[in-house]
């Protein structure tokens, strides 16, 4: 009997823990996304530049 309630405690806070490790990955995750969302937008915004300009120099190549 010990045995089946130890069991199934030992089975219980295994879930508990693997549900507060995975909620803790997320929360690093989304906070390393928030981190490097003003770099990716500058870079966006730099390429989005760089081939408005690449255009205007070379609009035989757009066709335009």
């Amino acid at each position: 009997m010990f045995t089946v309630i130890a069991t199934v405690i030992l089975y219980v806070f295994g879930f508990v823990f693997l549900y507060g490790v995975i909620r803790l990955a997320v929360r690093h995750g989304m906070e390393d996304l928030e981190a490097r969302r003003p770099q990716v937008l500058r870079v966006a915004q730099s390429a989005s530049a760089d081939d408005r300009a690449f255009m205007r120099e070379n609009a035989f190549l757009s066709g335009s």
